[in-house]
């Protein structure tokens, strides 16, 4: 579990709740294909290569920007469970401010019970997705300081 230091945002911690309640491997999945379904239409401009998760073997775009303060992401992938992934954690950590973001830790990846259920590979993926948005998140917050 996750300990209080560095305690999840809201939205995200509600969603790791949700895994933790479902012990049955195929109800994780459906809840990511949930997710998935849920994602909204990224546009194909955005899936430039500057875009694209590093060390994933599914396709996947994340973009970021900056809006009053807070981040806001997008992004896609070419397989549903991934995709679903993706749904998951920009659903945990959209609209917070870039600092906040920065301090997530990935033990929630652990705590989710979803390493049990995914391929070593997308388990990889789901943990470079979410080092991606981190890594566009803390570029907004550097960018912020040196205002």
């Amino acid at each position: 579990m996750s300990s209080p230091e560095t305690s999840l945002p809201p939205k995200l911690a509600k969603i790791v709740a949700r895994f933790q309640r479902r012990s049955n491997p195929k109800q994780k999945y459906e809840q990511l294909l949930w997710y998935a379904k849920n994602l909204p239409e990224m546009p194909a401009s955005a899936k430039t290569e500057e875009n694209k998760v590093k060390g994933c073997v599914s396709q996947v775009h994340i973009t970021a920007e900056l809006e009053n303060g807070k981040v806001l992401y997008q992004g896609d992938s070419d397989a549903q469970l991934v995709k679903g992934l993706v749904g998951f954690l920009i659903e945990g950590l959209n609209a917070l401010p870039p600092e906040e973001i920065v301090r997530v830790e990935p033990d929630f990846i652990e705590d989710t019970g979803l390493k049990v259920s995914l391929t070593p590979s997308r388990a990889n993926g789901f943990f470079n997705i979410f080092q991606m948005m981190k890594q566009k998140a803390l570029k907004f917050h550097l960018e912020a300081l040196e205002k």
